[in-house]
């Protein structure tokens, strides 16, 4: 067995992430290079909650979208984890992500279905508005009995290492639950803020669309 391969008993260790959507209606300036009948800018991402960097464990993340779009699966190998499209349908999307070698790790897959349009009480208000709609999931990558690399490579900045129970391997955490709350707050605020700065980037790639289309 090869130096840093050892898997660590009795532990697991885990990185929160979300994924999801967010979309805006286009406008009538779009750029000619759009086709008539799509209405929206989109954007699927996978992301850390605090901003973490996850490419220090993530090799590559793959987005399946539909078979109508050119080159359907698009491989991202560095961050941002993310793929920019435009369209006029909703559709599921699936999210395989791969880890680095030294994890020894199966690749993961999600699914999540694509949302352009606003839904509840305030949709129509939100359709006039031109509002942007989001659509985010919060989860986390469990690595149990990881191995000794992705040990290293995990906690060289601040992580959740869970130690387990020998017989049930069901992890604990050594945080009150004040402290819990108080990160998943704390988390909460951070990906508000990720949600806003992702919108502001739709918004500048439509301006600069629309400056291309000007030269």
């Amino acid at each position: 067995m090869s130096s840093g391969s050892k898997r660590l008993k009795n532990l697991q260790i885990c990185r929160p992430f979300v994924y999801g959507n967010m979309a805006v209606p286009l406008k009538e300036d779009r750029s000619p290079d759009i086709p008539p009948d799509h209405t929206h800018s989109w954007t699927v991402f996978l992301k850390g909650v605090n901003g973490d960097d996850l490419s220090s464990f993530v090799k590559r993340v793959v987005f399946k979208l539909h078979e109508t779009y050119p080159n359907s699966s698009r491989s991202i190998e560095e961050p941002p984890f993310e793929v920019t499209e435009t369209g006029w349908g909703e559709f599921e999307i699936s999210i395989r992500v791969y880890f680095v070698p030294e994890a020894s790790e199966k690749n993961v897959v999600m699914y999540h279905h694509l949302k352009l349009h606003p839904y509840g009480p305030e949709a129509e208000q939100q359709k006039s508005d031109g509002a942007t709609v989001t659509s985010m999931q919060y989860d986390e990558f469990v690595f149990s009995e990881p191995t000794e690399s992705l040990f290293e490579i995990l906690t060289k900045k601040s992580g959740a290492v869970l130690p387990a129970q020998k017989s049930t391997m069901v992890p604990f955490s050594t945080q009150s639950e004040n402290e819990e709350l108080d990160r998943l707050s704390d988390a909460q605020s951070k990906v508000q803020e990720n949600i806003r700065r992702l919108t502001e980037r739709i918004h500048v790639l439509e301006q600069e669309k629309a400056a291309l289309q000007s030269l």
